[in-house]
C-alpha cells in the first residue's frame, strides 16, 4: 500500500556545471558533469520517499540502459515501481542541464521520450484506492493527467497539481485540483500577472482562486512563497541555504508539502516543512540525487502518526 501516488516522468539528467550559462552560439568549458535521476515526477517521488512516505510512481520507460538506471534508482529509494510501464518501442527520456556554479541557476532542455506515449488504457485506476494523496505535473500527456485526476477524486484523494510545464487547461482541470502549486512564471502564464513582489503574488493567487482552484501555493524561488485559499494568505521567505544548484527545488517543495500534508500538519507547518526541503535540495548538485532525507530536514515532530486528511 502506498500513501501517495505520483504520476510523472523519469528522465536521465545530464548536468553540466560551469562558471556561467552559455549564451546563444557560445561554447564554454565546464567544471564537472553528472548523470542522475530527474524528471519532475521522479524527483517528487524520491523527495517523498526519503522523508519516509510510501510512494507509488506511475510512468513509462524505454527498455534501455537509462530505463534500467531508473528502475534501480527508484527501488533503491524504496519507491513502488510496479505501475511503471516498460516500452520496447520508445526510449527513456533525457534532460540536458546547464548550471551556473556561482548562482545555482540553470537552463534545461527535456526530451520526454517514452512517457509522451503513455495512454489512459495503460493505467489501472484501481491503484488509487490504496492512496490518500495524488501528486502530478503536466509532463505526461494532458488526457492521461486529467483521467488520473478524475479517478483520484472519485476515490477521495487529495489532488495536488504542479502545473509544469505550463499549458492551457480547462475548467475541468481546475475543479479537480485541491492544491495548485505553480512557480511565478507558471502563475503568470495562467493569470497574466507578472510577479515581482509579494503583492503581485497575492493578485495572481486571487485570480487563480477565481478560476475555481481551491488552494494556491505560488513558489517564488529565492523570494519565498505565497499561499492563499481565498480567505487566508500566508507569505513565507525562502530558507537561507547557500544555493549550489536549484534544479529540482520546486519538486523538492512539492514532495515535502505532500508528505507534511499526509502527516496531518496544519497548512503553515506544511509550508515550513516544504520550504526547508526545497532549500536543502539546492545545496547539492543534481535533481533527484539532491533530495534531502528525513534526518537532514530535522523535523522531529513529523514522527506523529499519519491521519486521514479531509
Amino acid at each position: 500500500m502506498s500513501d501517495i501516488t505520483v504520476l510523472g516522468i523519469f528522465v536521465a539528467d545530464i548536468s553540466f556545471s560551469g562558471n556561467k550559462l552559455p549564451s546563444m552560439g557560445e561554447t564554454i568549458l565546464g567544471d564537472s558533469y553528472n548523470v542522475g535521476p530527474g524528471g519532475k515526477g521522479c524527483n517528487q517521488a524520491i523527495a517523498i520517499s526519503r522523508l519516509g512516505g510510501k510512494v507509488n510512481f506511475i510512468s513509462k520507460l524505454g527498455d534501455d540502459d537509462y530505463g534500467k538506471l531508473a528502475i534501480n534508482k527508484l527501488k533503491k529509494d524504496n519507491i513502488d515501481t510496479s505501475n511503471i510501464i516498460i516500452s520496447n518501442k520508445h526510449k527513456t527520456g533525457v534532460a540536458g542541464i546547464h548550471v551556473d556554479r556561482n548562482t545555482g541557476k540553470n537552463a534545461i532542455t527535456v526530451v520526454r521520450g517514452a512517457p509522451s506515449s503513455l495512454t489512459t488504457k495503460e493505467i489501472d485506476t484501481n491503484l488509487f484506492k490504496q492512496s490518500k494523496i495524488f501528486l502530478t505535473q503536466l509532463e505526461i500527456p494532458i488526457e492521461v493527467t486529467l483521467h488520473c485526476l478524475k479517478a483520484a477524486k472519485e476515490y477521495g484523494l487529495i489532488n495536488i497539481l504542479n502545473p509544469a510545464p505550463a499549458c492551457e487547461l480547462s475548467n475541468d482541470f481546475f475543479k479537480l485540483v485541491d492544491y495548485f502549486t505553480p512557480n511565478e512564471t507558471e502563475a503568470e502564464f495562467y493569470t497574466g500577472v507578472k510577479i515581482n513582489n509579494e503583492n503581485d503574488a497575492k493578485v495572481s493567487a486571487k485570480k487563480l482562486i477565481e478560476m475555481g482552484i481551491k488552494k494556491v501555493i505560488i513558489t517564488l524561488g529565492e523570494k519565498g512563497l505565497l499561499y492563499s485559499d481565498g480567505k487566508e494568505e500566508i507569505y513565507m521567505k525562502a530558507t537561507a541555504d547557500k544555493a549550489v544548484d536549484t534544479t529540482g527545488a520546486g519538486d523538492a517543495f512539492n514532495g515535502g508539502f505532500s508528505f507534511a500534508l499526509l502527516k496531518g500538519k496544519k497548512i503553515k507547518e506544511c509550508l515550513e516543512i516544504a520550504n526547508k526541503v526545497a532549500g536543502l535540495s539546492t545545496t547539492k548538485l543534481g535533481a533527484g540525487d539532491s533530495m534531502p532525507t528525513f534526518k537532514a530536514v530535522s523535523y522531529t515532530h513529523l514522527t506523529l502518526p499519519t491521519k486521514r486528511i479531509v
